[in-house]
């Protein structure tokens, strides 16, 4: 278990200002794999890339080739940024296996494609790695700068049909490993019901069809911050919403069936973390097999059908999220 904190106390302003006088940038930069695919990694990116241009490490607007096939929500958090130029990297020239020219105007080229196989991206926080790849160093950078404040500002969020102080569940992930069983899925719906209305993104299991308000995948950017920003708490396993949720100032209750928890919220001061036990390698991304499935359901049940682990998890939340100040 980990709670995350603000850590630094030295001004942002000052931070900013100290890392921008020490450095010299060329004129025009080019970013290949704009932050990746998921809605976290992009989220997460772009906070890096928007600090990277504030302190002067990174010129304004620079050139961010994304990937082509993105989902509408993840296009949409790069057309937020308006603070780059968004261009399409040619799906041939996704690897670093394939140089590409960029042409006289690019004088400098920060290349991170495939980042989700490099070694240095599995044992650090993910806005630590973005920072360093764009030539800022994470230390220098206060904490309550390397949340994700840059994307509330440029996104209206719509307010959702939903009865007030919903709680929010998302037992899906972008990655299967890191699903809610739905058993899982099920005991924390039964127990967010004890705390106001519940709205999932998973399948409504028998029994909770006139208690609990199924909702389909948000197709439009606002209607998914709308849908976060207006809940008294987010259960997830999904770290996409989990950024949306400290974006957007939040409470959220967070698993980590796979990685640790400072590597994703260690500076969401309204976040409450669960790293789960696991016979998985640290940091997987992708499954090698059926057999990795199995483990990563485990991680779920160390003690067998006992979820008393779990009732603890969301009493400790309703303690940290409802207590007086």
């Amino acid at each position: 278990m980990n709670m995350a904190n603000s850590g630094r106390t030295m001004s942002a302003t000052r931070a900013i200002a100290h890392v921008r006088a020490t450095m010299t940038v060329p004129a025009t930069v080019g970013i290949l794999n704009g932050f990746g695919r998921s809605l976290g990694d992009a989220i997460v990116g772009l906070q890096a890339l928007h600090l990277a241009i504030r302190a002067g490490v990174v010129p304004p607007r620079p050139l961010l080739f994304r990937l082509p096939g993105l989902s509408t929500t993840v296009e949409a958090v790069h057309a937020a940024a308006d603070f780059a130029d968004i261009r399409i990297l040619p799906q041939e020239f996704a690897t670093p296996d394939r140089p590409i020219d960029l042409g006289d105007a690019v004088t400098r080229v920060i290349d991170i494609r495939d980042f989700v196989f490099d070694p240095d991206v599995q044992c650090r926080p993910m806005i630590d790695f973005f920072l360093r790849r764009l030539g800022l160093a994470p230390e220098q950078v206060p904490a309550g700068c390397r949340r994700n404040t840059w994307l509330a500002s440029r996104v209206k969020p719509a307010r959702p049909p939903l009865p007030g102080g919903y709680v929010l569940i998302c037992p899906k992930a972008s990655m299967r490993l890191r699903d809610m069983p739905d058993e899982i899925h099920a005991r924390i719906l039964r127990r967010a019901l004890e705390v106001g209305p519940v709205v999932t993104q998973g399948i409504v299991p028998d029994g909770f069809d006139r208690n609990v308000i199924h909702l389909e995948p948000c197709a439009r950017l606002d209607d998914l911050c709308g849908l976060v920003c207006h809940a008294r708490w987010v259960i997830s396993t999904d770290t996409g919403m989990v950024h949306l949720a400290d974006a957007f100032g939040v409470r959220c209750l967070v698993f980590f069936p796979t990685h640790r928890s400072e590597w994703r919220v260690r500076d969401y001061p309204r976040t409450l973390s669960f790293e789960l036990p696991t016979r998985l390698p640290r940091g997987i991304e992708f499954a090698r097999g059926p057999e990795d499935y199995a483990l990563a359901r485990f991680s779920w049940f160390p003690n067998g059908d006992d979820l008393e682990w779990l009732d603890r998890a969301v009493d400790q939340a309703h303690r940290f999220f409802e207590s007086p100040g």
